[in-house]
């Protein structure tokens, strides 16, 4: 019987109502009652790390998820770890990066109903969490919510309210659990390289979403107190150069300031093709620019994050920028 880590941080899985709304709130012994099935299958050990609705998630959190993660790494067959759903999705894609390779599967789960509540999507996401952390052959990290198992840094919240809350973005599902049955998709069994932990976390990202009327001069503020720009742009991703609305040249003086400067699209499926058009052509040939291609928001601001720790040139962040991370980046041209 595999040995598995629960690894509490709130949300609305462990929410109980108060008379300002819903806070994590829940009592271990009904935490323990909603594992009754699952200890049938595999033995569950807990342990309570935080305790905080996922709106107040910070990097400072994910660095102590890991480093509970690596500190009993040895003792356990796997992790599955309970967290609010708003932003979920960053806190799978930071572990993307900061766990490379585990050889095990961390899971990344939590529901849109409070595990207390009668009609609650909780009981079911937690059983297909570690139904699939008792899977042999499986690496990586992964969010699991509503039967469907997403890479860590695929993962997006699509729905605020649904129990089919995420969506995997240009990205095929990993598996689907149907009951006690897991069907895969995709190959997850990883190679053989050793597992690589990482803590350190430069948190000045800074994400902009391009809006008709917005002026450059916003590029200023953000030059002066963050060390990288996701710039989220119309279409296949463009920079505004027409009249007083110019940002190129606010770009030269992000590329003085040695600013990482990432262009990604606004529209979620099927990622940025900047230099297909004149207003994106214009900035990536004359700056020193990232493009985003494929990948998710959420995985671009956790893997800026990683990166700014490692990197000290733009030619070496460019370098790690576009070498894949746990299928993070397919198309790079």
């Amino acid at each position: 019987m595999k040995r598995i880590l629960l690894i509490l941080t709130g949300g609305t899985i462990a929410s109980v109502e108060t008379e300002q709304g819903l806070r994590p709130g829940i009592s271990e012994e009904e935490l323990r009652e909603s594992l009754s099935g699952i200890t049938d299958f595999c033995q569950v050990e807990i342990l309570s790390l935080l305790n905080v609705d996922s709106t107040n998630i910070q990097p400072e959190h994910w660095q102590m998820i890991v480093q509970a993660i690596e500190k009993r790494f040895d003792c356990y067959d796997g992790f599955v770890i309970t967290h609010g759903t708003d932003t979920m999705a960053y806190t799978a894609a930071a572990l993307s990066y900061m766990i490379q390779n585990p050889h095990k599967p961390v899971v990344i789960t939590g529901a849109q109903k409070p595990l207390v509540k009668t009609v609650t999507d909780a009981r079911k996401n937690l059983r297909d969490s570690f139904r699939f952390a008792c899977e042999e052959n499986v690496n990586g990290v992964f969010l699991i919510f509503n039967g469907e198992v997403i890479l860590g840094t695929r993962a997006r919240k699509v729905r605020s309210k649904s129990f089919n809350a995420f969506d995997s973005i240009n990205y095929p599902i990993v598996a689907f659990i149907d009951n006690d049955r897991v069907i895969r998709y995709v190959d997850i069994s990883g190679d053989s390289g050793p597992t690589s932990f990482y803590s350190h976390l430069v948190p000045k990202v800074f994400l902009l979403k391009l809006v008709p009327g917005i002026t450059p001069d916003i590029l200023d503020y953000i030059s002066d107190h963050y060390e990288a720009v996701v710039i989220e742009s119309y279409g296949v991703g463009g920079i505004p150069f027409a009249d007083e609305r110019n940002f190129l040249e606010k770009l030269e003086c992000l590329n003085r300031k040695k600013c990482i400067v990432v262009i990604a699209t606004q529209v979620m499926l099927e990622g940025s093709d900047v230099e297909l058009y004149e207003v994106g052509f214009r900035a990536m040939s004359r700056y020193h620019l990232l493009q985003a291609y494929d990948m998710t928001t959420e995985a671009i601001v956790a893997k800026l994050m990683w990166l700014l720790g490692k990197c000290n040139d733009f030619e070496s962040f460019q370098k790690e920028f576009y070498t894949p991370v746990s299928c993070d980046l397919l198309r790079c041209e």
